[in-house]
């Protein structure tokens, strides 16, 4: 019985000095966490990417519409081709945009005058705008962009995200008109 336990021991006190299987083991201990953070860091950036596509969509939406006088139902769809171009290399088909021209009366109502959409509902009726473009007797061209974003590892977490943005843009020359529908 001496025999085997001094064995034992002797086994147990050579385990503890041998240093070969170390590096296997902390690799073994910090993997996951390296592989863990290189995926986690991978998925926000995506995310921040496409989220900075839908900022620079819904600018562009606004820009596009608030150049052009008299827009007709081409003009919009061009404008709304040209604006999901922007989202690529994300799909296209998670995209939905509207356009409206807002009118804001003397009283700082902020009235649809009309209101354009792809993938989304047109506006209408009054909207609730910020104070500081409450501008009496004067037109604002409002661009929302909206995408249904799914992240590639994360899915299972989180779902899919929804990410927007608007812009406002008071009309360059004059307040547009659209399909025969004037927003003054």
């Amino acid at each position: 019985m001496k025999t085997t336990t001094s064995s034992m021991r002797r086994t147990f006190r050579r385990f503890g000095r041998d240093r070969r299987g170390v590096s296997a083991v902390e690799f073994a201990f910090i993997a996951p966490v390296m592989i863990g953070l290189y995926l986690g860091c991978a998925e926000i950036s995506d995310g921040v990417g496409a989220d900075r596509k839908v900022s620079l969509t819904a600018a562009a939406l606004a820009n596009l519409t608030s150049q052009i006088t008299s827009i007709t139902t081409t003009d919009m769809t061009n404008i709304f081709d040209a604006s999901t171009a922007i989202i690529a290399p994300y799909s296209a088909g998670k995209l939905s945009m509207t356009v409206t021209c807002l009118s804001i009366d003397a009283n700082k109502n902020a009235v649809v005058k009309w209101s354009a959409a792809r993938n989304d509902t047109a506006k209408s009726g009054v909207l609730t705008i910020p104070e500081a473009l409450q501008v009496p007797n004067s037109q604002l061209i409002y661009a929302q962009a909206k995408y249904a974003y799914t992240p590639i590892v994360g899915y299972t977490i989180s779902g899919t995200i929804t990410l927007e943005d608007h812009m406002y843009m008071t009309p360059r020359i004059t307040s547009p008109t659209y399909d025969s529908q004037s927003c003054t």
